[in-house]
């Protein structure tokens, strides 16, 4: 009996993540997706390109409003000097002139000007204004907007990419769940069938050969188990990544699978190509670069703008040998103008932009016409794909059905000594991969049909 106890052990060592995650909290479909589309990096990344471009956009990027200048200056400046006036000398009471006791004239004291000091000050306000660039800056301001656009849809495409990402994680987690919940269930009868085979072996029903067939099964199970145990742990780390969760975050996933009715899909074929995100994209991408040609024939045209001034000025002057008094000059002054400008020829680099601009043109409508051959495809492939696996999920419900059937029967001719522990097995290995198979071609069914709702731009208009 020492096989029979190492595989118990076995199997507390399988089972023991179950009751860790026993008390985990449910996470459905659409709470999974919600904490996507606010915590995922990526759509974060996205959102915030959004938002960049929504900030070009604004008029106040556009070039259509006017500028506004201000300028101011302050100076001050002193010199230490002194000036001399030559024949102002010293007199006495007569009128006569005083001499020093060298014979020299004596020159009077307030002859001499220190420390002359002025001051001026200056203010300015310029505003101009373009009247007309030859309307390059209104399919500038057009193609910003368009830009905005394509944006919106680049993380639209994103978050649908996402989306069926974590879809992807979440289904292979529901897959691995019931998948768990079958191997127990196989276990379960495993054990079943050695509890048996060890009554019958000690009243002499059957050789001991039944009970180590039935020993080593069971450990198989258990291994199988364990296996898979594993398997849904690593999965449910996948999981959190798209999340952002903390990656040891434990959850239960829903396991209910309805597929979206066929006439209301027909209804998304029908409209398909339009919704299509690549087809929106290479749209936006050909008004874009309609407009860059319309802005670059504006070189060909003049500009006419308007500019307006306002000044004051203030200069406070020293006295001087001819100004002794201080002198203030306080004024201000205004003016309107109008101005025109045409670049004639600027070498060539007008031209050169705007045939390159015209090939671009070219380029992009090409380049739209494979993508609606390229979409027009994928969605015909995946129309296909979803219905082929569709018809498998029913043929392997069918033979699920079948399978338990033979297994039951099996079950009850082995107790009563009709067939043998190995054919028992047989039956049971089949149930178990029709089971498993029947799980694996369901979620295949539902990701072939979220695939064909990404390609006809209803993923995210649909509950799922």
């Amino acid at each position: 009996m020492k096989i029979f106890t190492t595989a118990k052990i076995v199997f507390l060592f399988a089972i023991f993540p179950f009751f860790l995650f026993s008390q985990q909290s449910f996470l459905s479909k659409e709470e999974a997706v919600k904490i996507t589309l606010e915590n995922n990096l990526g759509i974060v990344i996205a959102k915030n390109d959004v938002e960049i471009a929504e900030n070009n956009k604004s008029v106040l990027n556009s070039g259509f409003l006017p500028t506004l200048t201000g300028t101011a200056g302050a100076n001050y400046q002193r010199d230490d000097s002194t000036f001399e006036f030559p024949g102002q000398f010293l007199r006495d009471d007569e009128g006569n002139v005083q001499i020093d006791s060298e014979g020299n004239p004596i020159q009077r004291p307030d002859a001499s000007l220190f420390k002359a000091e002025a001051q001026r000050y200056n203010a300015r306000l310029t505003a101009d204004y373009v009247l007309f660039d030859g309307l390059g800056r209104l399919y500038d301001y057009k193609r910003l907007k368009e830009e905005y656009n394509l944006s919106e849809l680049q993380s639209r495409e994103t978050i649908e990419t996402t989306v069926l990402q974590l879809f992807t994680v979440y289904f292979e987690m529901a897959r691995v769940s019931e998948n768990i919940q079958v191997l127990k269930d196989t276990y379960a009868n495993t054990e079943d069938r050695l509890k048996r085979a060890e009554y019958s072996f000690e009243y002499g029903q059957i050789n001991k050969l039944d009970v180590l067939n039935a020993q080593v099964d069971l450990v198989n199970d258990s291994i199988n188990l364990m296996n898979e145990r594993q398997l849904l742990e690593n999965t449910m780390r996948d999981l959190n990544i798209i999340l952002n969760e903390d990656l040891e975050q434990q959850f239960a996933v829903d396991t209910t699978i309805a597929f979206i009715d066929k006439i209301r899909l027909e209804g998304f074929l029908k409209e398909g190509e339009q919704n299509n995100v690549r087809m929106l994209q290479a749209k936006s991408n050909m008004t874009i670069n309609d407009y860059t040609l319309k802005s670059s024939k504006s070189v060909f045209l003049p500009t006419i703008g308007l500019t307006g001034f306002y000044g004051w000025n203030l200069n406070q002057n020293a006295p001087g040998p001819f100004f002794p008094g201080v002198t203030v000059n306080n004024r201000r002054n205004f003016g309107l103008g109008a101005n025109l400008t045409w670049n004639l020829f600027d070498g060539g680099n007008g031209i050169t932009q705007l045939k390159n601009a015209r090939v671009l043109l070219e380029s992009q409508e090409a380049f739209q016409k494979q993508i609606v051959l390229e979409v027009r495809r994928d969605i015909a492939n995946a129309q296909g794909d979803y219905e082929n696996r569709l018809k498998v999920f029913e043929l392997q419900e069918q033979n699920v059905f079948t399978a338990t059937d033979n297994y039951n029967r099996s079950n009850e001719r082995y107790k009563l000594g009709q067939i043998t522990s190995v054919e028992l097995r047989q039956a049971q290995i089949n149930l178990l991969n029709a089971q498993t198979s029947r799980n694996l071609a369901k979620y295949n069914a539902k990701l072939a049909e979220l695939q064909l709702l990404q390609l006809t731009g209803q993923l995210l208009n649909v509950e799922l």
